[in-house]
């Protein structure tokens, strides 16, 4: 295979796009697996500030950065199959079902999260030069927490939906429904955008523990997959 042909072109994307994809949903589990709840401990505690300060605002570059380059790409790749021709519908819903959460992905992580890093860091910076900490800081971190929650939640149903695109038949009716199945898509993924910042105790409850976040992680995949299979 030559590189300078469009299956060239295309497996060059896949490369640079997984590539972000690793770089960008590693250091989302690395912060919601392992640095969250090490902060949540007395040890962290104590460390919660030198580690905002020197580790979070070089972690939040790859952070976002990693994000930018993974919806980039994965527009790309979803465009150049339209404009040539070369993709099926089958395709198109499943690839389209992982770029909906993925887009959503990465709106939170420019658009919710990271100005609330920014406020956080800022803070810890003022606090550590013998300043006051920031209230807001402190008002907004709950948005950020939860978004990243939720980015994790959507990781889960969107890698799986990225992966069968290529690798699982899940259309297969003679009349498939495309339009209930995309509402409902829409929908869900509406829901809990909506959650981050509206939600009850109730609703956002999952979010505040790991395996709460996996577990709603994995039945929105489940609810996702079924809604294909019955209506496609």
């Amino acid at each position: 295979m030559s590189l300078f042909t469009l299956e060239g072109f295309l497996f060059l994307l896949r490369w640079f796009h997984f590539l972000a994809g690793i770089t960008w949903i590693g250091i989302l589990y690395y912060l919601n697996f392992v640095q969250t709840p090490y902060f949540a401990t007395d040890l962290g505690g104590q460390a919660r500030s030198a580690m905002m300060r020197g580790l979070m605002p070089n972690a939040l570059w790859w952070f976002r950065w990693g994000a930018m380059f993974t919806f980039l790409t994965g527009w790309l790749i979803v465009f150049t199959h339209m404009a040539t021709g070369t993709g099926s519908m089958p395709y198109y819903t499943m690839i389209l079902t992982g770029g909906t959460l993925g887009t959503l992905m990465w709106y939170n992580v420019w658009f919710v999260i990271m100005p609330r890093q920014r406020l956080a860091i800022a803070s810890a910076e003022a606090v550590a030069a013998g300043g006051q900490a920031n209230p807001e800081a402190a008002k907004q971190a709950p948005f950020a927490g939860r978004a990243s929650r939720t980015n994790t939640l959507f990781s889960i149903p969107m890698l799986f939906f990225m992966g069968a695109a290529r690798h699982l038949s899940v259309v297969g009716s003679e009349t498939p429904n495309y339009h209930v199945y995309f509402a409902l898509v829409l929908l869900l993924a509406a829901f809990f955008e909506w959650n981050i910042f509206k939600g009850t105790a109730a609703t956002q409850k999952p979010l505040a523990t790991v395996s709460g976040t996996i577990h709603a992680g994995l039945g929105l995949t489940l609810v996702l997959f079924v809604a294909a299979s019955v209506l496609l």
